[in-house]
């Protein structure tokens, strides 16, 4: 039983944020993240790009981050890493360095599965938030994944739906490129449909069994009904950007809504939490918090600063992989795909 404070370095660098934390146990001291911009002018992230920049991010982001939570790096526990699943060559960038750092300071290594720590970034020690308590029911929405995962303690979770073909995540940024939006349009569809009407334009929900999802065809629906109506009218998304928005973004969340209400009663768990960069999305927010009341389910909804890509929720893995001395060594490799 570890009783000493517990000071964890998080590094994380699954994409193309380059993230830094300091933990001190279950609370964040630090929480810097270096955001690429260069991606804009190309519509989407460039690997080969985002992995150069984490390799002149990654020093002054850690630097920074030490600084921030007022300790030296020889106060430091242990290093917790994103192992994976993200792009490699970014992924290569911060589990090199991780290692390296921890070989010098001769401290322990601690690889982290990136959905794990979207999951668990609830247990982070923030005033006026609450923790889930075990089994809860996770809802994980981002780029890559949609998930429903039941999460039974810290290291015993279990995917019990999942998208079959593309991410909640990829069907926003499909929709804002159709709707001409610069990159990334996620937040922009966000911002158009507070204003507009979505019960205007009625999309298909798509019919798939069970807990798991599909977004293709959504994808595809947007985009032909986008082509025939600038035929008819080449202003027509300019005239009516704020109702498509809206009624997309009620499309997504009714689907996302209708597995999570079915996932409840199959497992019989009413504690509901989200995670990943789509739960920033102040629609999806919303509707799970009027669930509390709706369906008597319990919510947990993250900080805004905890759904998006962060070393903060990296290292609250770290602490409770620490707590149960959970360690890597130097062989640990970085995956693009890893098991959940």
């Amino acid at each position: 039983m570890h009783t000493e404070e517990v000071f964890i370095l998080a590094i994380e660098s699954s994409c193309d944020d380059t993230a830094a934390a300091v933990l001190r146990n279950d609370k964040v001291l630090s929480n810097v993240v270096a955001r690429q911009s260069i991606h804009e002018e190309y519509g989407g992230v460039v690997p080969e790009l985002a992995s150069r920049a984490h390799q002149q991010n990654i020093v002054p982001v850690i630097d920074v981050a030490l600084k921030k939570a007022n300790i030296t790096k020889n106060q430091l526990s242990a290093i917790a890493f994103t192992q994976g699943p993200g792009l490699m060559g970014s992924l290569l960038v911060g589990s090199s360095f991780a290692k390296s750092l921890s070989m010098a300071l001769n401290i322990p290594l601690i690889a982290v599965n990136h959905m794990h720590a979207h999951i668990l970034a609830h247990f982070i020690d923030e005033e006026g938030y609450d923790k889930p308590k075990f089994p809860f029911l996770a809802l994980t929405i981002s780029g890559g994944h949609t998930q429903v995962v039941k999460v039974n303690s810290f290291f015993n979770m279990e995917i019990i739906g999942e998208t079959t073909d593309d991410a909640v995540g990829e069907a926003f940024d499909k929709t804002a490129k159709i709707l001409g939006f610069p990159y990334p349009g996620g937040p922009l569809i966000d911002q158009f449909a507070k204003e507009g009407n979505p019960k205007k334009y009625p999309f298909t929900k798509p019919k798939v069994d069970g807990l798991d999802f599909s977004f293709s065809g959504l994808k595809t629906q947007i985009l032909y009904f986008a082509q025939k109506n600038v035929q008819e009218n080449q202003n027509f998304i300019e005239e009516n950007k704020a109702d498509i928005c809206a009624s997309v973004q009620h499309t997504i969340i009714e689907i996302l809504m209708d597995k999570l209400k079915l996932a409840v009663v199959q497992t019989g768990i009413s504690q509901v939490a989200i995670g990943g960069g789509v739960s920033a999305n102040s629609g999806i927010r919303q509707t799970l918090k009027d669930a509390e009341s709706k369906y008597g389910w319990k919510t947990f909804i993250p900080k805004f600063e905890y759904t998006t890509d962060n070393a903060a929720m990296i290292g609250i893995v770290g602490y409770q992989k620490y707590l149960n001395d959970k360690f890597s060594d130097a062989n640990v490799v970085s995956k693009a795909r890893i098991e959940f």
